[in-house]
């Protein structure tokens, strides 16, 4: 199981910003493609008042801030240039759809959704998009959002793939602003089995692609969960990656890179219940050798090191003692 994929997160609204221009990031995807990496994914393209690219609309109706430096016109060239996909991520108010004013979410991101298609559908690495609004359960009217957004975008650009990434209400889905790393009780596979079979049957041949987190659960509990997700997944026509998460839940400081053993396990853990493409949140600031955590550039070289592994296939046995 490799990484074919990265979020890219600049609005850093809950881990420390980089501060990176044209220079590093155009080193950052240089890094990625070396890591296999092919596809990059925003994350979402603004929150709240911060945005990642002079939007217009964002700015009457929100009253966002004008950013100095468009990074969706930059990562689209740096994509072009390395020769990976770009998915642009929609818009989260952070308030309307948690506040459920679903409509008023939805009809944002739709004018958003047509001023980024006009100004940027044109650029050869645009391929896909994503819907930001990130959740665990059936909330709200969460379902008609997400259909009624992804059929928008693949109105407007002629059927570009739609990817959500859920996560699981496992016993790490603690808010990240308490020193706790788990909570008394997580769902059951049951209920997520309910839940995400109504919601898949409300997005089926809107959404395509789901990539459910992998951080918010116990591993001794996420092979289960990985396995009914590809189950569910596939019975519902939609595409099932995972989002193995590059930071670690386990430590009261939020965040800092994760464990290569954890990671590996959860690729291979991944790769046993049938999925075949991971992505992750995400490399630059958690894998990147020119991260702010030094951490981040030794978590890349051993990745790099499983890598070659794979590629040799020496017994399926690495010098580190982990098996490929």
């Amino acid at each position: 199981m490799r990484i074919k994929g990265t979020f890219l997160d600049e609005i850093s609204h809950d881990i420390p910003h980089q501060n990176w221009g044209r220079d590093e990031w155009d080193r950052d995807f240089g890094y990625m493609k070396k890591a296999g990496i092919d596809t990059v994914i925003l994350i979402r393209s603004g929150y709240r008042k911060w945005q990642t690219f002079p939007s217009e609309v964002l700015m009457k109706s929100e009253g966002t801030y004008r950013p100095p430096v468009d990074l969706v016109q930059m990562y689209l060239e740096l994509a072009e240039k390395y020769g990976m996909s770009f998915y642009f991520g929609l818009y989260d108010s952070g308030k309307y759809w948690t506040e459920g004013k679903f409509s008023q979410e939805v009809d944002l991101n739709k004018r958003v959704i047509d001023e980024v298609w006009t100004k940027y559908g044109h650029m050869p690495a645009f391929k896909g998009w994503y819907v930001s609004q990130e959740i665990s359960r059936k909330t709200g009217q969460i379902i008609d959002l997400y259909a009624s957004l992804a059929r928008h975008c693949k109105d407007v650009s002629e059927g570009l793939p739609v990817l959500i990434s859920p996560y699981i209400d496992g016993i790490k889905n603690v808010s990240q602003y308490v020193n706790d790393t788990t909570k008394a009780k997580g769902i059951s596979l049951q209920q997520h089995e309910n839940d995400w079979r109504e919601i898949f049957d409300g997005i089926k041949n809107a959404v395509d692609i789901v990539a459910f987190q992998d951080g918010h659960v116990d591993y001794d509990d996420l092979t289960g969960f990985l396995q009914l997700n590809k189950s569910l997944a596939d019975e519902y026509g939609l595409e099932c990656w995972t989002n193995s998460e590059t930071f670690d839940r386990d430590m009261p400081i939020k965040f800092m890179p994760i464990k290569w053993e954890k990671l590996l396990l959860k690729l291979q853990m991944a790769e046993r219940a049938g999925i075949h493409n991971a992505i992750t949140f995400e490399f630059s600031h958690f894998m990147s050798p020119q991260s702010a955590y030094l951490q981040a550039g030794h978590l890349y070289n051993r990745y790099l090191e499983y890598l070659e592994l794979i590629k040799s296939k020496n017994n399926g046995f690495s010098k580190t003692g982990f098996t490929v």
